[in-house]
């Protein structure tokens, strides 16, 4: 039982390589998948007070299971991504999103516009967080992630003749400009931090500057959308050109 609570903090995560799902669905997408399942612990099976202590929910559900990391989530050789990147495709750049929740909902976002891989900032939340398994709602098991230096990425896809695509407020207006779709070179969206947007660092690797216009267009409301909202809207429309 302590072992398995342990996996609620990132530094046993990453020392045991493990991470925990819970909920019925969730265990059952987990049986399905190529993932490796260690154990699987049933309420029924353990007790009601047992599933308490190793549940990160509030509410335990009625199963978790224990599951292995796999093994090409964490890159440090650019090499492996340009294996990915060479073969065309859309991808997602995650430039330091902190928040579980918005991680969690833009993976299940990536799942839904069959997006090739997603890759992230190495100090972007764990996607083996409790949080964020949650939030994926199995997207996990479905969305290729890697922990990346995200400007080896951006080389390697601007490398083979493709666009890395970035929001910001003086970008151009997304709905009328000409967007490469990843069908013949690589295309990547780099989506910013919650509250400081696209670094510095990674805007000097963006090729075109893209503005989501808010409406009426001479009078926005909202300071900004939230950066999972961002996302579904910013790869809706690349998807609609197809």
């Amino acid at each position: 039982m302590k072992r398995v609570k342990s996996l609620h903090l990132k530094k046993t995560r990453d020392e045991l390589g493990l991470f925990i799902v819970e909920g019925e669905k969730m265990v059952q997408e987990a049986i399905a998948s190529p993932f490796e399942v260690e154990r699987i612990y049933r309420r029924d099976e353990i007790g009601e007070e047992s599933m308490k202590r190793i549940s990160a929910l509030s509410s335990p559900s009625p199963a978790l299971a224990v599951l292995k990391k796999p093994s090409d989530v964490y890159m440090d050789d650019a090499s492996a991504a340009e294996e990915i990147i060479s073969k065309g495709g859309l991808f997602l750049a995650l430039d330091s999103i902190r928040d579980p929740g918005n991680l969690g909902t833009i993976l299940r976002v990536a799942d839904w516009f069959g997006i090739d891989a997603i890759f992230a900032a190495k100090d972007t939340v764990d996607v083996f967080n409790p949080k964020v398994v949650q939030a994926t709602m199995g997207a996990i098991f479905r969305v290729k992630m890697h922990y990346i230096d995200l400007h080896d990425v951006s080389r390697i896809v601007l490398d083979k003749g493709g666009k890395v695509y970035g929001t910001f407020l003086d970008g151009q207006d997304m709905y009328k400009k000409e967007l490469e779709t990843g069908e013949g070179a690589p295309v990547m969206i780099v989506i910013g931090n919650e509250s400081e947007g696209i670094s510095a660092e990674m805007e000097e690797f963006v090729s075109d500057r893209l503005y989501i216009p808010p409406y009426p267009s001479d009078s926005p409301g909202s300071e900004s959308l939230n950066a999972a909202i961002a996302t579904a809207i910013t790869i809706a429309e690349f998807r609609r050109r197809i």
